[in-house]
This record gives structure tokens, C-alpha cells and sequence, in this order.
């Protein structure tokens, strides 16, 4: 028994000192889905990653300011291209394909069209900033399209990142919000309110890729992340989530 219980903790402290920690940096948009894969990541794979959720854009700024991120879950691919190309990481690839929509919390007030937005029924829509956030980007093209971007701007309700976009249609300072799916859907299906998923032709597709940093290019967490998300274990939750995958 005595001889087990060495050989246990052997193990145990074999494991240990493998296991590290990773520093992610999540766009807002992948909060809801990053907090569940975290726990599981730790589970399978012993090591632990350190979510700060926030806007790319703003993220960019921190990771060219030192920022000690090891990883970078970016709501575009155009912030880790950029990165890539300044030397600054390595390794990228696209771990979702996100979906825009416009949202109510309230049922029947959003139709399955978008037509809401013609009547102008309504004081309030939440955008996020469309320099820092992609869906913010999404969401101006999307009008732009429509022909009401000029009409509706006087409506807008600016978020610095689409977590504080979707705050403001959540809490009723808007009664509608253009908001990362992801933020309303939840195992195949709209978790409350009402909602029009805006179709994929209506903006450039948002390529959401994934980065290893410099400081994380030595670092076994940071490797074994970007292995994890391209599990199918992984990209099942990402699905559930309402985003879509590519390959």
C-alpha cells in the first residue's frame, strides 16, 4: 500500500510539473464558449489557460505594448496576419467562422427578415465600435447594404467591444443590438428574446483566427491549446455555440 501510495504522488508530481499555464487573450465574442473549453482544457490536458476577455482591437495595442499574452483568440484574421507579418507571433489559423445578429431580449419584436430596421420602430440599436470589434464592422456593412446605415447611425449606442454591445440590448439601455450569435445561442437554439441571424451574404465573412505570440512560443500550454482547438471535442462546443468551422 505504502509502496502505491509513492508511486501515486510520483505521478501526481510528474503531472504537476508538466502542466503550465497559458495567458489567452479572448475577443468578447468567444467569452461564452472560451469559459467552457477552459475547464475542459485543463481536464485533458492538465494545463490551465488564463482567459482576459476584451476587444482585438484593443488587444493589439497591449500585445505591441508587451502585454504578456501568450495567445490570442482574435474576432478577425486580419489582427493576427498583421501581427505575423510584424514578427510579433507565429502559427495562426482559424478556429471559427463567426455569425452576426441582430437581437431584442424581448420575444416577437425582432422578425426572422431584419425588417424591423426599415420601420425604425425603436430608439435605441447597440453597434460595437467598427474600428476595434469585427461584428462592429459586420454589423456597419450590414446596414450599409440595406441602404439605412445613415438613417439608423442616430439610433446607434456605440460598445467598445461586443461584450459591452450586447450589455446594452441585455439590460434594455437599447432595445435592439447588432451581437455576435454566440452571445444569444446556446445549444442549437436562441437562448431568450428574439433574434434575425444575418445572413452571410450581407458582410465579409468573419474569419475568427487564433495566434501563438511571442511569449508563448516556447511555452508547451500555449502549443497544446492550439492543438486542443482543433479537436473534435473542441470544435462540438464551438458549433453549439452557433459558429461555424472551417475544414
Amino acid at each position: 500500500m505504502k509502496t502505491w501510495c509513492m508511486l501515486a504522488a510520483s505521478l501526481a508530481a510528474s503531472f504537476s510539473a508538466q502542466a503550465g499555464e497559458v495567458q489567452v487573450a479572448v475577443a468578447a465574442n468567444f467569452a461564452a464558449p472560451m469559459e467552457k473549453l477552459a475547464p475542459m482544457f485543463a481536464a485533458d490536458t492538465g494545463h490551465k489557460a488564463v482567459l482576459s476577455v476584451g476587444s482585438t482591437g484593443k488587444f493589439y495595442a497591449q500585445i505591441k505594448n508587451g502585454a504578456p499574452f501568450e495567445v490570442l483568440l482574435s474576432a478577425d484574421d486580419e489582427t493576427p496576419a498583421k501581427l505575423e507579418r510584424e514578427g510579433q507571433g507565429a502559427g495562426r489559423f482559424t478556429y471559427a467562422v463567426g455569425r452576426l445578429a441582430l437581437w431584442s431580449r424581448q420575444a416577437g419584436v425582432v422578425d426572422g427578415d431584419g425588417a424591423i430596421l426599415k420601420g425604425g420602430r425603436f430608439d435605441k440599436l447597440a453597434v460595437a465600435d467598427p474600428k476595434l470589434a469585427p461584428y462592429g464592422a459586420a454589423a456597419v456593412e450590414t446596414m450599409t447594404k440595406m441602404g439605412l446605415l445613415e438613417t439608423l447611425r442616430p439610433k446607434f449606442v456605440q460598445g467598445e467591444n461586443i461584450g459591452q454591445t450586447y450589455q446594452f440590448a441585455a439590460t434594455g439601455n437599447a432595445q435592439l443590438g447588432f451581437v455576435a450569435l454566440s452571445q444569444i445561442w446556446a445549444d442549437g437554439k436562441l437562448k431568450e428574446g428574439s433574434a434575425w441571424v444575418v445572413p452571410t451574404t450581407m458582410h465579409a465573412p468573419i474569419r475568427q483566427d487564433a495566434i501563438v505570440l511571442n511569449k508563448g512560443k516556447e511555452s508547451e500550454a500555449a502549443a497544446a491549446l492550439m492543438k486542443y482547438l482543433r479537436t473534435d471535442k473542441a470544435k462540438a462546443l464551438i458549433r453549439s455555440f452557433g459558429y461555424e468551422i472551417q475544414g
